[in-house]
């Protein structure tokens, strides 16, 4: 299983709206809507990363609303 955290900035008050929408998509795991330099945080997975790429990241940037998206993929898991 592959995760990522996909930074997305969107249209002006549009942030709760599209992280809603998010929170319905397959693959989404989280959705939330922050303050800073991106509006929304969205934690995603897929089987493969080629998953991750060709199937989940273009359904999170096509939901209306949204005008740039970054993924990062999540290198390892911290341990405590």
């Amino acid at each position: 299983m592959v995760e990522a955290y996909m930074l997305i900035q969107t249209e002006v008050g549009r942030a709760e709206v599209v992280a809603k929408q998010l929170a319905t998509l397959p693959g989404v795991r989280s959705a939330e809507y922050v303050t800073g330099p991106y509006d929304v945080v969205v934690r995603v997975e897929a089987g493969t990363l080629e998953d991750l790429r060709v199937m989940v990241a273009p359904s999170v940037a096509g939901v209306a609303g949204i005008t740039r998206t970054l993924t990062c993929p999540i290198a390892a898991a911290a341990r405590p």
